[in-house]
């Protein structure tokens, strides 16, 4: 089953200029960047859209020296690069989440949400 829904993007896979996949966050009720899940890979019309939102990531990106796991089990890194939290995207997810309260299987990038800002996405962990 799947819905839809809104997330940060917090990095990329790809160059920012050219995005092949999205990371996902959502900020916690502390205010932490949380990351929540990666997209499919994109499409042209949505790689274009996103391309033109996207800011590289400050030193203090939250997500400095994290590390994430290029499928479940994986012991293979991405390599990312860290984008600005500034850009709302639309998602299709599935409602599985695992154990850590992430979207369990990747999610589908509907469109840049550049009429809403991150505080107007749901918190982590507080999906419907």
């Amino acid at each position: 089953m799947r819905h839809t829904t809104e997330a940060v993007i917090g990095a990329v896979t790809g160059a920012p200029a050219a995005p092949t996949t999205a990371l996902l966050g959502r900020f916690d009720a502390d205010g932490r960047l949380q990351y929540a899940g990666r997209t499919a890979a994109l499409n042209l019309a949505v790689r274009q859209a996103l391309a033109a939102e996207l800011q590289p990531g400050a030193a203090a990106h939250p997500w400095t020296g994290w590390t994430f796991s290029a499928g479940w089990g994986s012991r293979e890194q991405l390599a990312v690069r860290l984008v600005e939290p500034v850009v709302v995207a639309e998602v299709a997810v599935d409602v599985s989440l695992d154990a850590a309260g992430r979207w369990r299987h990747p999610v589908r990038l509907e469109r840049v949400r550049s009429d809403l800002a991150p505080g107007d996405v749901p918190l982590f962990g507080q999906e419907p």
